[in-house]
Order: C-alpha cells, then structure tokens, then sequence
C-alpha cells in the first residue's frame, strides 16, 4: 500500500469499528453487564493514554527539539489547551454521562437518549483529531515508518471504539425501542472521528510548524476524555481489579502496536 491507501485505511477503520460494536444491538436483548462494562471502558482508557504519550506527546517534544532546553512548551502548552478545549464543549453542548447520569451544558429539552449520544459524540472528537494529526505528522516526515506508526494509533483507537459503539447501541436500544434506531445513535456517534480526523490530517500536514502544538492538543483532549468520562463511567471503584486490568491490557496493546508497527 503507499501512503495514500494507509492514511485512508486508518481513518476508515476507526468508523468501521463503532459501526461493528454498534451492530452488537442486533445480537444482544440486554445491555453490557456491568463488570464487561467495566473492563471495556478501562481497556479504553488504557489504550488512549498509552496513544497520547508515545503517539502524540513524545512526538510533539521529538518534532520541536530545535527549541532546546525549552521542547517541552509546545507539548505542555497544547495538552493544556486540549483539556479547555474539552472544557468549552461540555459548556456549549448538552449532554449527559452515562455513568453518573450527570448533566452537563446548556439546559435544553432534548431526551436523555441525544443527551447521552452528543456525550459520546463530544468524547470522540479529540480521537478522530489525534489520529489525523498523527497522520499528517506522518505526511510531513514522509516515511513508511511514521506512515505505520499512525496506523498504529488509528488501529489502537478503533480497537476501543469497538466497544464504545456497544455501550451506546445496547442502551439505545430501551431508550426507543428499535434496534435500527439504536444501531443507528452507535453508529453516527462514531461519523465526528473521520469528519475531525480529515480536518487534523489537513492541519498537520499544511502547516508544520504547529504540528507539535497540534499533537499535545489531542493528547490533552484525550487524557481529559479519559479522567472525567471513561473512568468514572467504568464504575472502577465498584470493580478495582477489572477495571485495573483493562486498563492495563489497553495500555500494553497500544505498547505493542507502537514497538511493531512504529
């Protein structure tokens, strides 16, 4: 493949996979048990905060090197910037978390379904931006091994979107009542990660002195995802050991997808 079908591959497999786990409604009567809930949504977060340091943050310092004793501005400034700018979303979104079932932006009638949909839809934001910008870092350096490297964050990242796209689909599915429909919210939860990651490829690939700023951006963003969605709403403390567990075969996945494929 060159470096054209590998960035296309990447940005379609992370879709591909919500649309999987989505499709999971047609399968199961009942929603995800709680203790599965729980490892799924720690293998999450393991795989994103494994993605964010060695894909994105240990990057962002590598490609601003020429900044010297001072290469680590752009990252702590832009992971910075990723978690106000996940802040600012969930002021100007509503939404709801699963989880704690707390609401959050601007008071709205919507049904507790879109609120939940638009939650899911705010969190993958930041992965569809992290895997465009990993590829268009990867446009700029121009080789096979940055190219895979990318693709080792897009697999990572779709490897937990599978799951999600359950964890939305299967609720969705005794909030209307239609398994079409609920199929339907887990998948165009997922549509935001192409869309954002087309716009990050563009971004990174365009204008490559930002490209340090741009990558510690979607780390933030998605440590942030991590600390205030994916955690609390693994009910970690319910299930210490399963949650642990997930998290920390997510965070040796994304380890190995990174040593293999970077």
């Amino acid at each position: 493949m060159n470096s054209t079908h590998i960035v296309i591959l990447g940005i379609l497999f992370i879709f591909l996979m919500t649309t999987l786990g989505s499709a999971l409604v047609f399968f199961f009567k009942n929603e995800i048990p709680e203790k599965v809930n729980t490892v799924f949504l720690g293998f999450a977060a393991g795989i994103m905060i494994a993605a964010s340091i060695w894909s994105l943050l240990i990057p962002a310092m590598e490609s601003s090197s020429s900044w010297g004793k001072w290469s680590f501005v752009p990252a702590v400034v832009g992971f910075i910037l990723g978690g106000l700018f996940l802040v600012l979303l969930d002021k100007i979104v509503p939404h709801m978390h699963s989880g704690t079932k707390e609401e959050e932006g601007p008071k709205v009638n919507l049904q507790k379904q879109t609120k939940f949909f638009l939650a899911v839809m705010i969190h993958n934001i930041p992965e569809g931006l992290a895997v465009g910008f990993a590829f268009g870092a990867a446009a700029v350096v121009g080789t096979s091994v940055a190219y895979l490297s990318a693709l080792g964050l897009a697999i990572g990242i779709g490897l937990q979107n599978f799951p999600e796209g359950a964890a939305v689909a299967l609720p969705m599915r005794n909030a209307c009542g239609s398994r079409k429909k609920s199929f339907l919210y887990g998948t165009l939860s997922g549509i935001v990660e192409p869309i954002f990651a087309v716009i990050g490829y563009f971004l990174a690939a365009q204008i490559e002195v930002i490209q340090p700023w741009l990558l510690a951006f979607a780390a933030g963003a998605m440590i942030f995802v991590v600390a205030e969605d994916l955690i609390p709403d693994s009910k970690i403390e319910s299930h210490p050991h399963l949650g642990t567990w997930g998290v920390m075969i997510g965070f040796a996945v994304m380890m190995i997808l990174e040593v293999v494929l970077g």
